[in-house]
């Protein structure tokens, strides 16, 4: 149960619906990844889409650069576990044709689509296909007049060309979006989005554009949505990083989890080690976490290393472990002693318990 003062007061925005999942107003914060296969493989682009929704993504996003692209995008909807967003930069046509083939929704900036003709074609097809849509404005990316008049990407022009694209659909009766504001810069997305949060109820799509490799994407996302989430703006995310997409849902999951606004799958507590230690914690946590990785339902771990702060971290965890020397250890279950465990393979144990305590948790939800 979370405490008073660990609970965030979220931005009520619309609710908008990207196939099932409902974006906004009180529904679950979305995790959100995206493709790095050629869409025009259909059959690879879907294997890593189904092993993205096995760690709990909620919408994949796979780019349609080309005809071929858009071709196999069809098969791909028809397959997927999760709903489809249609990734489309310039081509108007391309848009079109994705939301004719299925995708859920489609991420464009309409003000780089072309011709007032052009976008209301776009938004003819997302109407007829009950398509929403994804203003996804991008530092890297603005609108040749927004970066005269500001000289330079900054979170006033991310804001504008945001306004901008709002005010095209809105002209055309179309309010089934979603909006994003996004930079590799932290500081310009935070300003930026504060900055669209006071002005409009649209959902808002948090991320850090370009943030890196696996480790530095990892804390510059951490850092930049999180801190827009402790605000309470924010109704779904991606983690971009330069690696796989099931690690982007994983540490996704965890800055949700961190903040107690999604509680999916194992939570480890673990001591970062020292010369007390009664048996290796960093590779046993390691180890666990790969293992543990197909867990869905909410389980929190304590593993620590000696009996310092061990049992104090056990009590607030369901399944806990502290090292007490001679190959000896505490077991705790649901913040009591359970038993003393000696002589045993600890990375089997511990996942044969805790597999058999996320099954009760599961039955008992």
């Amino acid at each position: 149960m979370l405490r008073d003062y660990q609970k965030i007061n979220r931005r009520q925005s619309r609710v908008v619906n990207v196939g099932s999942v409902p974006i906004g107003g009180s529904n679950p914060i979305a995790v959100q990844t995206m493709t790095n296969t050629l869409t025009s493989n259909a059959k690879d682009t879907l294997l890593q889409i189904e092993r993205s929704a096995k760690l709990g993504a909620d919408i994949v996003r796979v780019s349609v650069p080309d005809l071929s692209s858009s071709l196999s995008l069809k098969e791909i909807v028809k397959h997927s576990p999760v709903p489809i967003v249609a990734d489309i930069h310039f081509h108007y046509k391309r848009a079109i044709e994705a939301a004719d083939n299925g995708a859920s929704c489609i991420r464009i900036n309409p003000g780089n689509i072309g011709t007032v003709n052009r976008i209301k074609e776009v938004i003819k097809a997302a109407k007829n296909n009950n398509c929403s849509i994804r203003v996804g404005v991008n530092g890297g990316s603005l609108e040749k007049q927004i970066l005269e008049k500001f000289s330079e990407p900054n979170p006033e022009a991310l804001v504008e060309s945001a306004k901008l694209n709002i005010k095209i659909l809105e002209d055309n009766y179309f309010n089934n979006f979603k909006i994003s504001v996004k930079s590799s810069d932290i500081f310009m997305s935070i300003v930026a989005y504060k900055k669209l949060a006071k002005i409009c109820d649209y959902p808002l799509h948090l991320g850090i554009t370009e943030a890196g490799g696996k480790r530095t994407g990892s804390i510059k996302s951490s850092i930049g949505i999180g801190n827009l989430l402790l605000e309470g703006i924010g109704d779904t995310i991606r983690v971009s990083l330069s690696d796989e997409p099931e690690e982007e849902v994983r540490v996704g999951f965890e800055i949700l989890k961190s903040l107690g606004l999604r509680n999916r799958g194992v939570k480890i507590i673990s001591c970062p080690s020292c010369a007390r230690q009664q048996f290796p914690v960093i590779q046993t946590v390691k180890n666990l976490e790969n293992r543990l990785d197909d867990i869905s339902t909410p389980i929190t771990v304590s593993i620590i290393g000696c009996v310092v702060n061990g049992p104090g971290e056990a009590t607030m965890t369901n399944i806990g472990i502290t090292g007490g020397g001679n190959d000896t250890h505490m077991i705790y279950v649901d913040g009591k002693k359970d038993k003393v465990v000696k002589n045993v393979n600890l990375e089997d144990y511990l996942e044969n318990i805790i597999r058999e305590k996320s099954k009760d948790l599961n039955i008992n939800t």
